[in-house]
C-alpha cells in the first residue's frame, strides 16, 4: 500500500484559507455593509455583500438554509480529503484542484459558522449588469474546478485513480 501525502493538500488550503479570511476582516473592518470602492468606474468594485444561500443566492431564504449549506460543506471537506488519497502524487493538477476546492470550502463555511452567511466583496459588472459578488474562496473553488477538468481531459487521466 502506497503512503500517501497531504503537504500539498494542507499547504495549499491553509494559505487559501488565510488569504480568504484576512481579505474578508479587512472588508468587515474597512467597510460598511453594502459599501462600495469604486476600482474601475462601471466595471469593477469592492463592495461589502454577504450572501446568506450557496452560489447565486441559491436557498438564501430557506429555513433549512444554514443547516444544509454547512452539512454540504462538511460531506465536501471530507469527501475532498478521501477522494485527494485515491490518486498518485502524478496526478498534480487534481491534487491541486481538489486543495483548491478544499481552502475554498473551508472559507465560506467558517463565514456561515461566524455570519450565518458568506462575505462578498469583488463586485465585477458592465454599468449596471452586475455578476453576483464574489471573494477569495469562490475564486479558489472556481479555479479548482477547472484544474479538475484539465485533469480530465488528460490522456490517460480520464477520472482513473492510481
Amino acid at each position: 500500500m502506497r503512503r500517501v501525502s497531504y503537504r500539498l493538500l494542507v499547504l495549499v488550503s491553509a494559505a487559501v484559507l488565510l488569504l480568504d479570511q484576512l481579505t474578508k476582516e479587512i472588508i468587515i473592518r474597512k467597510l460598511e455593509l453594502y459599501e462600495a470602492l469604486p476600482i474601475l468606474p462601471n466595471f469593477f468594485h469592492i463592495t461589502h455583500v454577504r450572501n446568506q444561500g450557496a452560489a447565486f443566492g441559491i436557498l438564501a431564504n430557506h429555513a433549512l438554509r444554514l443547516p444544509v449549506l454547512l452539512g454540504a460543506s462538511l460531506l465536501a471537506v471530507v469527501g475532498i480529503c478521501w477522494y485527494y488519497r485515491q490518486f498518485p502524487p502524478e496526478r498534480s493538477w487534481l491534487r491541486w484542484g481538489l486543495s483548491l476546492i478544499l481552502g475554498g470550502a473551508v472559507g465560506n463555511m467558517i463565514d456561515r459558522l461566524r455570519f450565518g452567511a458568506v462575505i462578498d466583496f469583488l463586485d465585477v459588472h458592465w454599468y449596471q449588469y452586475h455578476w453576483p459578488a464574489f471573494n477569495v474562496a469562490d475564486s479558489a473553488i472556481t479555479i479548482g474546478v477547472v484544474l479538475l477538468l484539465v485533469d480530465c481531459w488528460r490522456p490517460g487521466h480520464q477520472g482513473t485513480a492510481s
